[in-house]
């Protein structure tokens, strides 16, 4: 520990070949290199894992079952190694309950301030904090159960169009396929018409079939008409079976429920009407709680306010004053009390001076001026560090589903900051993720902040000025996969420029601008009218076609809300499907959003089909691949089943599929490993007995391709597996794409489970890219450049040129300024974030935006151009 430095000696994890490395404690250190060439692997893999393993040395045995433990990491020792702190990129919980205020904490010291210092109705008794909390019994909105808006099944919802007839599906809620036929049949049986149009039908008889909790259960003869229905019940034939009617209602509320699929879910929830609580107007809590307030607000109002106007309303109770309503006003009185007090803070009034229905109440007890300028003090400071970080667009009611994996992370970061930890390792992964160069400086600053408190910070990083700015760096390479794993450099970042092996060297050092082609000429627009969400309030937007566009502008500014919510919901609508469902994503949530005011206003005639490729994941369990995403195990099964042997033994293609019964290792179904439970110490996973992790049987494993066996196949890298089936083009033609796009380090069994956001993002590109181009689709991209390096953006532009070169029009939300510099036209929304945001600043091709004074990204854009 003297020596001020943690010395990793032989790391073996994952890539890293027998790694030895010494990086220096309290200091900002940079782990850099391309995608998949170990960098996590050393810094949370082995560093981070170690550290966590040998905190729960110390853990109480029984303690460390209820633990999520990262492992044991294969490395032969490491000294001077400080507790670490792990602050990892992941996605939100999926919980709409959850949100910034009780990440952050925030919300609970709000709710001791209303309790403690919150101006109370007269007669009413004190509340306790968790009175305050949407969350809890005592102080959920009885109507709407602390959600904030009720939902109802209506008829209208139900049944869009009433001039069909139930057997030409009226009742659009029902299931669809043999579920709902079997539905049709039972209300045959019950002698209903099904043949007359919804709209004749009598109103007791349409209320019945839609609302009834009734279940009956009669006999059904499947494929019958009504006609030969009635004369099997009056003959009594034996019926195909007894079946069960459920109401649409019911079946709708019990599926939404019960199921466990997202896609079910989603198609149920919109028969779903939803709308704002009329009990608390959508705050979620109990009156008694929402006539309590605080500088005028109450604490409904206060948490939907954007974090930066909440810290100018609480500013004077923190300096010693406590600002109330006059006395003696009901709770309806101080209605336009409360609005006059949300424009007063929005314009960064919140002085009790500046209003005369606002005031120092004179007989408040000095003990909760104490305690309201304490608690607000509190808040105030957790709210300046989540400014700092670029978050103060973002309210207290926001909930994190809604939130990028960037903005939970800092949260999380903010978190640690306001903690005052001494002698602790912060391990981040691309904090930078989702910044834009403005909100940069701030990120390094408040890490330049954990720094100085003692800590030790180590970053995986590809962004450029963090590593500049760091004190020292790790590249790790030089390529990815098996071709990485080394530590090519391991000092400031100034020595690097003498490391010729390092694909970070040519982009650090690089002084001169990226090479620019001329802008293209947009073929057309495509031109959106009225646009309202979130913060953008009636804006219009042209999307030239035929080119590549980059959306631009500071975390919070609107660019998702325009591009990746509007844009997509407008032209997935016109196009007549669904945008894919959002499984991360509370399906009610997303339908308490409603599609986006606003319409298309020309254009649209010009796209065939919309593809949307995003970060999430490509499948939830090992089971799903790379290759099997892709489809080219298709082929490859194919291939294995066209053999002389398998044909032999009448082998079909499912017999290589690991999911498969008759071809999987029955040990371990076709999992590759088992699970040994070690009762105090976390479960350890080793290789199957049987199979040896090849995941098939030993009857599968003795066909042979080109003298490779199918789990050998998927041992393969792309860049390997590449040259293997270079004869073959179903095969190599996916695989040479995915070499093209940077993914050649990847093992073609390697479970989705194990990829990243990026490295997900980019195998759906990949396995766009294998479609014929039309020349008439729509590409839309959310930051596709997140956690890539330089090298590896270059690859993915390559791409995307290519798709435009096809014809195809190409639309990115992106802060990558490389990007944006190569685009053909840029749309940069602004300014601020938040409500100082949601209007489109400038437009025009890179060169035009760089030179406008109002956009903020034009500075850093200017300065890459020269």
């Amino acid at each position: 520990m003297r020596d001020g430095f943690v010395r990793v000696r032989g790391a073996r994890e994952h890539n890293l070949k027998n790694v030895d490395v010494d990086i220096p404690r309290d200091a900002l250190v940079v782990f850099s290199g391309v995608s998949g060439s170990g960098k996590s692997s050393l810094a949370f893999g082995t560093i981070y894992a170690e550290a966590q393993r040998r905190y729960f040395e110390s853990v109480a045995p029984y303690a460390r079952r209820l633990i999520d433990q990262v492992g044991v990491p294969a490395v032969d020792a490491i000294d001077g190694l400080p507790p670490a702190v792990a602050l990892q990129q992941q996605r939100g919980t999926p919980s709409t309950r959850s949100s910034v205020g009780s990440v952050t904490t925030i919300s609970n010291l709000l709710r001791m301030l209303y309790s403690r210092a919150g101006s109370y109705p007269a007669k009413q008794p004190m509340l306790y904090a968790e009175d305050f909390s949407p969350n809890t019994a005592q102080g959920a909105c009885p109507a709407c159960h602390g959600l904030g808006r009720v939902y109802e099944v209506t008829e209208q919802s139900m049944v869009p169009d009433d001039s069909l007839s139930i057997r030409e599906r009226a009742i659009a809620a029902w299931p669809p396929a043999w579920h709902g036929q079997n539905l049709r049949d039972i209300l045959v049986t019950l002698g209903h018409d099904v043949d007359k149009p919804w709209r004749e039908l009598p109103k007791k008889t349409r209320d019945w079939i839609l609302f009834t909790d009734e279940q009956p259960t009669v006999p059904v003869y499947a494929g019958f008409t009504p006609a030969e229905t009635r004369a099997a019940l009056r003959s009594r034939t034996e019926p195909s079976y007894q079946g069960t009617f459920t109401g649409a209602r019911k079946y709708v509320l019990h599926t939404f429920a019960t199921t466990q699929s997202a896609l079910m879910k989603k198609r149920v929830s919109r028969f779903m009407v939803g709308s704002v609580c009329p009990s608390c107007q959508g705050k979620r809590l109990k009156r008694e709680a929402l006539a309590v307030t605080f500088a005028g607000l109450d604490i409904g109002e206060i948490s939907q306010m954007p974090l930066a106007q909440l810290a100018r309303a609480l500013q004077p109770a923190a300096d010693g004053g406590l600002v109330q309503p006059e006395d003696g006003q009901s709770t309806l009185g101080r209605a336009a009390s409360r609005k006059d007090t949300l424009r007063r803070v929005a314009a960064g009034g919140a002085s009790h001076k500046a209003a005369p229905d606002v005031r120092r109440t004179p007989n408040l007890s000095e003990e909760k001026r104490i305690a309201a300028q304490r608690i607000a003090h509190d808040v105030l400071e957790r709210l300046t560090t989540l400014m700092d970080l670029g978050l103060g667009y973002l309210s207290l009611d926001r909930s994190t589903p809604t939130l990028s994996p960037g903005e939970l992370q800092r949260l999380r970061l903010a978190t640690q900051i306001r903690s005052n930890l001494f002698g602790v390792v912060y391990v981040l992964d691309e904090p930078s993720a989702g910044l834009h160069p403005a909100d940069g400086e701030s990120l390094r600053a408040a890490l330049d902040r954990l720094k100085q408190s003692g800590n030790s910070i180590f970053v995986v990083e590809h962004d450029l000025d963090v590593m500049r700015h760091a004190d020292w760096l790790v590249d790790v390479g030089p390529d990815a996969g098996e071709q990485g794993g080394h530590v090519l450099y391991s000092g400031p970042p100034e020595g690097l420029r003498a490391v010729a092996a390092s694909h970070t060297v040519r982009y650090l050092f690089a002084e001169a601008a990226p090479r620019l082609k001329p802008p293209r000429t947009p073929k057309g627009w495509l031109k959106l009218e009225g646009i309202t969400r979130n913060n953008l309030h009636r804006v219009d937007a042209g999307f030239p076609l035929g080119v590549l566009t980059a959306v631009t502008g500071v975390s919070g500014s609107g660019k998702s809300s325009l591009v990746s919510q509007a844009l997509v919901e407008l032209v997935a609508e016109h196009l007549g499907h669904e945008p894919p469902p959002e499984e991360e994503d509370d399906a009610l949530e997303s339908t308490a959003n409603g599609v986006a005011a606003g319409h298309i206003a020309s254009g649209i005639e010009a796209i065939r089909r919309m593809v949307r490729v995003d970060q999430k994941p490509i499948g939830r369990t090992p089971r799903s691949n790379l290759a099997t995403y892709t489809g080219l195990f298709d082929a490859v099964r194919r291939l294995f089943a066209s053999t002389r042997a398998a044909r032999a033994r009448r082998y079909d293609a499912g017999r290589f599929s690991f999911n498969v019964a008759k071809g999987r290792c029955e040990t371990c179904e076709g999992e590759g490993f088992v699970s040994v439970e070690l009762l105090f110490m976390p479960s350890v996973y080793a290789p199957c007995p049987t199979c040896h992790g090849a995941r098939y049987n030993e009857q599968t494993l003795r066909i042979t391709w080109h003298e490779k066996n199918i789990a050998e196949v998927l041992g393969m890298t792309v860049d390997q597996a590449a040259a293997f089936f270079a004869e073959e083009p179903a095969v190599e033609r996916p695989l040479r794409l995915l070499q093209a796009i940077g993914l050649g380090y990847l093992r073609l069994g390697q479970p989705a489970t194990e990829l990243s956001g990026g490295e997900a993002q980019r195998i759906k590109l990949a396995t766009e890219l294998q479609r014929a181009q039309r020349g008439d689709t729509l590409y839309v991209l959310d930051e596709p450049t997140t956690g890539l390096h330089p090298a590896d953006v270059d690859k993915l532009m390559t791409q995307l040129d290519g798709l435009v070169g096809a014809g195809n029009t190409v639309i990115v939300v992106e802060h990558e300024l490389r990007v944006v510099a190569a685009s053909d036209w840029v749309i940069d929304i602004g300014p601020g974030a938040g409500d100082e945001g949601g209007r489109i600043v400038a437009s025009g091709t890179p060169a035009e935006i760089a030179r406008d004074k109002e956009s903020r990204t034009a500075a850093y854009l200017a300065r890459l151009l020269g």
